[in-house]
């Protein structure tokens, strides 16, 4: 099939294709805007560089490094527990969230083969993720010790609550672009199914298609009481001719 026979076809039924991708579109237009609640993510990072003394000063070594990597996998968890969060709940009353809350907006990760950790809050508004994620990096910070019995962890940067933060969200001309590309895509291979699926014959091109064989004539559409309002023509009938072919007219 070449591709003017695919254009034709997708012409035939442009109206479901441009009714599909229409209704797609405005379907998610109106939710971006008016039920899509902005979220915003906050961030700040911890590092874990526990050293060791040698003639008083503060060494580090592999093995030590290692250590510290090998324990943030304990951090996450710990971070992560009542012990912490209760007494962020406690300590910061402002922020009006409980330690499930809390729980349920921080994530916890770290870069492989790194002392680093990332702590991260999302919310409805940035200020409280800021204030959260850094009201938990700074409880953990002063907890650690009396848990693990060694301060080890520092805060690398906090998030600023001031600063200018986007959702993270997708916006709504990305959703509407993308819903459009998908929608015309669906409704472009549902008029090719119901092509493939029609096995009537409409055109002339259908029957050469279907029999292999040239078309000698064609009968129009005929009102259903068309041939009851219509006079007999008084006209006689053309004789028919040696070599040519008759209609339904002769």
């Amino acid at each position: 099939m070449e591709l003017k026979e695919y254009l034709t076809i997708m012409g035939k039924r442009k109206w479901l294709i441009t009714a599909i991708v229409l209704i797609a579109c405005l379907a998610t237009g109106f939710k971006s805007f008016f039920y899509t609640t902005p979220i915003y993510s906050a961030s700040a990072k911890l590092i874990v560089n526990q050293a060791f003394e040698y003639q008083g000063m503060s060494m580090l070594d592999l093995s030590t490094m290692q250590t510290n990597i090998t324990v943030i996998n304990s951090y996450k968890e710990i971070i992560q527990s009542a012990a912490i969060l209760d007494k962020v709940v406690e300590k910061y009353p402002d922020l009006k969230m409980s330690a499930d809350e809390l729980r349920g907006g921080l994530g916890v990760g770290s870069s492989a083969e790194s002392q680093v950790m990332d702590l991260s809050f999302t919310g409805t508004s940035y200020p409280q993720a800021a204030k959260a994620v850094n009201a938990i990096a700074q409880t953990f910070k002063e907890t650690n010790p009396s848990i693990m019995k060694v301060d080890n962890v520092n805060i690398l940067n906090k998030a600023n609550p001031d600063a200018a933060a986007m959702s993270i969200n997708t916006s709504p001309i990305v959703l509407i672009f993308i819903s459009f590309v998908v929608s015309f895509m669906l409704s472009v291979g549902l008029v090719f199914l119901i092509h493939y699926l029609d096995d009537t014959i409409k055109t002339e091109k259908d029957v050469e298609a279907q029999l292999e064989l040239p078309m000698l004539t064609q009968i129009t559409k005929i009102d259903k009481y068309g041939s009851k309002s219509r006079k007999p023509s008084s006209t006689k009938p053309s004789p028919v001719k040696e070599g040519s072919y008759a209609t339904l007219n002769q």
